[in-house]
């Protein structure tokens, strides 16, 4: 039959038939479906190989039957063309389905055995938060551009470098999606990058004679002394174990430190007065913070430079990050005290320099005492601008 606007709408079951379809005579495979109890709705039919398809066009009326028509004319122009549109509109619902959101949490939790607890969680904030408006998107569908609009709005909240972060995040999500079968291509690929310069960041005696001072009595307070006192990383102090200290030493396991080798590095007198002070948490081998140690690091810094501008009638210290005490100790004991260059890097525990390429290999030696005097002579240092920034400096041989 021809499917008029008078069939659609007058066109009825047989007695005793639940259903029928009526197919229309200009257009094969359109057709009217009429089911018992009296709804109504398009429908187009066709065979690909031994199976028929079937696709749902919508409620059957008059007044939607041209445009319906004109559809069904176009799927049957596609079947010609040996497509599969069923199959097709089966795959983009589903992709659309796939969003953005439940494959992160797949990636996080692949990740999060792989990864340090503090380079988890920032791999995780930049992907839960700063990509956050990404979320409901199908993961098939965010492109270049979508990737191009988070960069702009971190870069504007967050800063170039937080932006960078944010991105690399993203990077690897999608490569771990395009190893899954997920996605074809890393839209990431060609996204704006900013330019990055290595810090040189330096503080000067006043500086650090400010930060020393203004800090408090509690777990940061220790841990940026820490970090003042013996050059070290932030994730190397800042989930300090127990079970890593010694009478007079801390030994860093490999699985510890960046360069994945052991460290040995000497406390000072005062460095082992501040591990002396902190309390022993039952079941617990972390000094600060959680199990995986303290990770509250923004909102302390934050907090330290309102409590440095306050205390400076409302003078801050100019942009600093806390790495900024490992340049700075590194710079001063050379500058300052007169240690040599290679001794310096056994306190930081680099590679570089002496012990990079084939002389490390021959070079094992741990400059144990030299680190102990090199580290003595610099926690004298340190405290001695912590009392007044203009003490003139001692420069001895360590």
């Amino acid at each position: 039959m021809k499917l008029t606007a008078t069939a659609v709408k007058t066109a009825g079951l047989e007695r005793g038939k639940s259903e029928a379809i009526f197919f229309d005579d200009d257009i094969p495979g359109f057709g009217l479906r009429l089911r018992e109890g009296g709804s109504r709705s398009f429908v187009f039919q066709y065979k690909l190989g031994p199976r028929n398809r079937r696709m749902a066009l919508g409620k059957a009326s008059p007044a939607t039957l041209t445009e319906t028509r004109k559809t069904a004319a176009k799927l049957y122009a596609r079947v010609q063309l040996g497509e599969d549109p069923a199959n097709e509109k089966a795959e983009a619902k589903r992709q659309a389905a796939e969003t953005f959101k439940p494959y992160i949490e797949q990636f996080l939790q692949a990740l999060q055995a792989h990864y340090r607890p503090r380079s988890f969680k920032q791999v995780e904030r930049h992907l839960l938060r700063h990509a956050k408006v990404l979320h409901g998107l199908p993961l098939g569908k965010i492109d270049r551009r979508a990737i191009a609009g988070v960069i702009v709005s971190v870069t504007n909240a967050s800063g170039a470098t937080t932006a960078n972060r944010v991105r690399t995040s993203l990077s690897g999500f999608f490569n771990w999606a395009i190893s899954h079968g997920l996605v074809d291509h890393n839209p990431v690929d060609g996204a704006p990058r900013h330019e990055e310069r290595s810090r040189d960041r330096v503080l000067t005696p006043d500086e650090l004679r400010r930060i020393w001072n203004s800090l408090e009595d509690n777990e940061y307070g220790a841990i940026v002394k820490l970090l003042a006192l013996t050059g070290q990383r932030l994730a190397e102090i800042g989930a300090l174990r127990w079970s890593e200290i010694g009478a007079d030493q801390i030994l860093l396991p490999a699985e510890r430190t960046k360069n994945h080798r052991p460290h040995i590095i000497p406390l000072s007198a005062p460095a082992t007065a501040i591990i002396a002070s902190q309390l022993k948490r039952e079941g617990c081998d972390t000094l600060f913070g959680s199990e995986h140690g303290f990770n509250n690091w923004s909102f302390w810094k934050e907090r330290l430079d309102k409590t440095i501008t306050q205390a400076n009638g409302g003078m801050p210290i100019p942009r600093w990050t806390t790495h900024d005490l490992r340049r700075t100790a590194a710079t001063m004991m050379a500058d300052d005290l007169g240690i040599q260059p290679h001794i310096i890097e056994a306190v930081l525990n680099h590679v570089s320099g002496h012990k990079a390429g084939v002389a490390g290999i021959y070079n094992r030696a741990s400059y144990l005492r030299e680190k102990r005097a090199a580290l003595n002579l610099w926690a004298d240092r340190l405290l001695a601008i912590a009392r007044d920034s203009n003490v003139t400096p001692l420069r001895r041989e360590a």
